[in-house]
């Protein structure tokens, strides 16, 4: 048995199929009622009116429609929002403009990255060991310095 402290109030609970305890599970039951009765009566709510008219907050209600307990297809106005910028939405985590630049965004680090590990690669092709040369003062001779290859 799993013993974990409820997200919502903060209480130890005995942690099995909910991920809060018997208490919150209860008030979350009696949101979603709610929630489920207002939509019943207006079908044309948003979820800013549905969070207004019936104290549950947005993303309890998001929770809702992401678990499939309040369904976008009898509630045309019904939308939740976008994670990264707010804007409504029905499906997804993200809209299309938030989604269109995160995309472009992976993309310029990824050619970036790229760009780099080519780079990388062809300075090492360039320095393979026993390829360049060294200076060495030869003293058999006058202190002259002669160029010979490095080895390995």
């Amino acid at each position: 048995m799993n013993i974990a402290n409820c997200p919502r109030c903060g209480k130890i609970f005995a942690k099995g199929v909910s991920d809060v305890c018997r208490n919150c599970l209860k008030e979350i039951e009696k949101e979603y009622e709610l929630c489920a009765e207002y939509l019943r009566e207006n079908r044309g709510a948003t979820i800013y009116e549905v969070s207004d008219a019936t104290g549950v907050s947005v993303r309890q209600i998001t929770k809702f429609i992401r678990e499939g307990r309040i369904s976008l297809m009898d509630n045309p106005n019904m939308g939740y929002p976008c994670e990264s910028c707010g804007i409504l939405i029905r499906e997804g985590h993200l809209c299309w403009e938030c989604r269109t630049r995160l995309t472009k965004q992976v993309q310029r680090v990824t050619e970036a990255m790229n760009q780099r590990e080519s780079k990388n690669e062809a300075q090492r092709e360039e320095h393979k060991p026993g390829t360049g040369y060294w200076i060495k003062k030869d003293q058999d001779k006058e202190k002259t310095d002669s160029i010979r290859p490095l080895k390995d």
